[in-house]
């Protein structure tokens, strides 16, 4: 028995099963002590083989490892590092650059047909086409997501963390998901929903660097010589976690914040040695990405172009009393925060019942891209404050007399990017409180409606701009209570701590959002106010719910391990967690019984316990390794077939065969394989004693998919997968209020 990638049952009580997964067997009363499990949708994935397989083959080729080729593989280690940090600047570049052109072309004929309007009063005209060329865009943004790629919605953050967590989500560092992500973020932004192109990078620095660091690509039927080495799950993670921290650092010019990023919201397990090498990966995605941007704005050499999002020069100081408003922005920022994660986890609940369809899928993405449009032109129209038009090209004159522009239509028209911007640095006076209330509180619910959509969709932007609204309106508040204070009047460090109070209540990130402000602001003497702010919006937030990330991967079932075990679980032992009885294979193991346990339905297994001619175990084999060696017709009665070298196991990954694709004859099936050179001989085992909490830090802290539990005799009793740590989990408050007396 394995991993369990398909669980079709999952019992009323704790119960064993027996090898076929079709009869439940009651435990006897003192192991249903955790209490009722009622049957949950556990998503159907599989998990990823992070633990290295150290059978004969694997210290052959150690052994006959020289230091030249060991230094190569170092070297290459770099190599794919530098490149997956240049090639994620690219893909941002490309971004920002493709939303800047649509961005601009829509403007200009928008504000072309107002402008001919206001006279003829004919203010439908650019309304409709307002509306039209969002809904064009959105719809071609949703319709090649949902029927190309549909992984590729959302952020891609719950994902990736997921893959990074052990668990791997189907075609989630796929090109074609790659593809989909950045055409996708490019329209959807410049369709005009509530979204950010900052949070998709993420994922898509992931996909880019999985491409890299294999050297091919199966989607294109490509393959070179290069990097076969890294062609495994556990190599794959560590160059996958390099891309996530490139794309953080491409996104908001944080390098350092990308790093942290990695360690402290995606990756499950951190090899210190890859340290340097994301960090050489995150510098050189942000420069090379600056570097590019200076020629586009025609300002070649001028680094002043940190990420897709520049918040400009922060000169803001702040004084003791200004600690207080923090904190208490603070905690706004927290309730805010876990009022917006309950709103979207429900609309979520209600798109899993019932909008199915794809075409429902695209429908309501088109139905956001129009209720969005109308909001934004009603306030817009609506709103009758202009202010005398500045130095900023971004600026709007919508409906306003010449030499003026419209303030509503500054963050409702132009990229979310530049919203915040303005909010930020943007003197006092403005923005009045009725626009920035009239702003917020419509912007706050389409920005809940449309994080979920079959879009790709980024939440870092929207919540920074929510929060630097009602920031900015704090500050307007304070000054029209304190008129001639001084340390009042610079509104920049009050809309900076609602944005980060906003974001950190709704994402729950702490160190790495801290740096990534910091180093996006460019100022380092507000890191004690982040600090906090983003600590007691944590606080608040976790009062109520869990971070969005973490809510929508519970919502999809993904059996994702939190960082610690349940609490007051340590009563609990392995044989009343664990999968009984095991499926066991042999060490001169009938390919009849191979073949017959890999083809059972709803025994889709990862990995087998292998045991000896006196029944001890003797260590695991893959499914994967089990399915070439069938494919190859490796038989012991074929002697001038010898053991497989693991060149063929890694150029088979990451896609395996299909049992039902294998033809194996009726006499081959009487012929047997030795699994001895093949077998993983030191696999990492419990004792059915062991207790919940040892067992459930194994799994966190070395990536297992499966540890296989063994008696006093060393002989199999069963196995424990992450699925049975999940489902544990799920029920932990059931284990908390249950006795712990056997």
């Amino acid at each position: 028995m394995s991993t369990r990638d398909e669980d079709p049952l999952v019992p009323n009580e704790i119960n064993e099963f027996n090898s076929n997964e079709a009869e439940v067997i009651n435990v006897p009363t003192a192991h249903n002590k955790i209490g009722n499990w009622r049957k949950q949708n556990v998503k159907q994935v599989e998990a990823l083989d992070y633990d290295e397989v150290e059978n004969e083959l694997f210290i052959r080729e150690e052994v006959e490892t020289s230091p030249r080729q060991l230094t190569a593989i170092n070297i290459q280690r770099w190599l794919i590092c530098i490149a997956i940090g240049i090639m994620t600047g690219i893909t941002a570049v490309v971004i920002d650059i493709s939303i800047d052109q649509l961005a601009s072309l829509k403007m200009s004929a928008l504000e072309d047909s107002i402008k001919e309007c206001v006279q003829e009063t004919c203010l439908w005209r650019p309304l409709f086409m307002w509306i039209g060329i969002n809904t064009l865009l959105v719809a071609f943004a949703a319709s090649i997501t949902t029927f190309f790629a549909p992984v590729a919605a959302g952020s891609g953050i719950p994902q990736i963390k997921c893959y990074l967590n052990g668990v791997k989500v189907p075609e989630v560092v796929r090109l074609k998901t790659l593809f989909a992500k950045v055409s996708g973020i490019i329209a959807t932004v410049s369709g005009g929903l509530a979204v950010g192109k900052e949070g998709p990078m993420v994922h898509s620095g992931a996909v880019i660097a999985a491409g890299i660091s294999q050297g091919r690509s199966i989607t294109t039927g490509i393959t070179t010589p290069l990097f076969t080495h890294f062609r495994n799950d556990r190599e794959k993670r560590d160059f996958v976690c390099a891309g996530a921290a490139a794309g953080v650092s491409a996104a908001f010019g944080a390098p350092v914040g990308g790093v942290l990023f990695s360690l402290e919201e995606a990756a499950s397990f951190w090899n210190q040695a890859l340290t340097w090498r994301i960090f050489l990966c995150s510098i050189l995605s942000s420069y090379t990405l600056n570097i590019l941007l200076s020629v586009y704005h025609d300002h070649p050499g001028d680094l002043s172009y940190p990420g897709l999002i520049n918040f400009g020069q922060f000169d803001s100081t702040y004084m003791l009393q200004d600690l207080l408003v923090f904190f208490i922005m603070a905690a706004l920022g927290g309730m805010s925060g876990a009022a917006f994660n309950a709103l979207n986890i429900r609309l979520m609940k209600y798109r899993m019942t019932y909008v199915k369809s794809r075409i429902f899928h695209v429908l309501e993405a088109c139905i956001v891209a129009i209720v969005s449009g109308m909001i934004s032109f009603t306030l817009m129209y609506c709103n009758t404050e202009c202010k005398p038009l500045g130095q900023d090209p971004m600026k709007l004159q919508f409906f306003c007399s010449d030499g003026e522009y419209n303030v509503m239509a500054t963050l409702l028209f132009t990229t979310p990017e530049s919203g915040v911007k303005s909010l930020f640095h943007d003197p006092l006076g403005a923005y009045s409180c009725v626009t920035l209330v009239a702003f917020v509180l419509p912007y706050f619910f389409l920005a809940c409606w449309t994080y979920g959509l079959k879009v790709p969709s980024g939440l870092f932007i929207p919540s920074l701009l929510i929060g630097a609204a009602w920031g900015r309106l704090v500050g307007v508040l304070l000054n029209t209570i304190l008129p001639n204070s001084e340390w009042t009047q610079d509104l920049e460090k009050y809309a900076l701590i609602g944005a980060a109070s906003q974001l950190g209540g709704t994402v729950r990130m702490t160190i790495s959002l801290t740096v990534i402000l910091i180093e996006a602001t460019g100022n380092i003497s507000f890191s004690l106010p982040l600090m906090a702010v983003l600590l007691i919006a944590k606080f608040v937030g976790d009062l109520f719910n869990t971070g969005l990330y973490d809510m929508h991967i519970e919502l999809d079932h993904v059996p994702v391990l939190d960082w610690e075990p349940p609490p007051l679980s340590g009563c609990f032992k392995a044989k009343q967690i664990m999968f009984h009885p095991p499926i066991t294979l042999n060490l001169r193991a009938c390919v009849k019984d191979i073949v017959q346990n890999l083809s059972k339905p709803g025994c889709n297994h990862g990995g087998y316990p292998v045991i000896d001619d006196r029944g001890k175990f003797h260590g695991v084999i893959l499914r994967s390794q089990l399915l070439i060696l069938i494919k190859y017709k490796v038989f012991q009665e074929r002697e001038s077939i010898g053991p497989l070298p693991l060149s063929v196991f890694r150029d088979s990954y990451p896609r395996f065969y299909s049992i039902n694709l294998l033809n194996v004859s009726a006499a081959e099936r009487e012929l047997h394989i030795d699994l001895e050179p093949y077998v993983n001989p030191s696999p990492y085992v419990c004792h059915e004693d062991s207790s919940f909490p040892r067992i459930f830090r194994l799994f966190r802290a070395l990536g297992l998919r499966h540890l296989v539990v063994v008696n006093d005799d060393y002989r199999v009793v069963g196995i424990v997968t992450r699925k049975d740590l999940y489902k544990f989990g799920e029920h932990r408050d059931n284990v908390i209020s249950g006795q712990c007396s056997h």
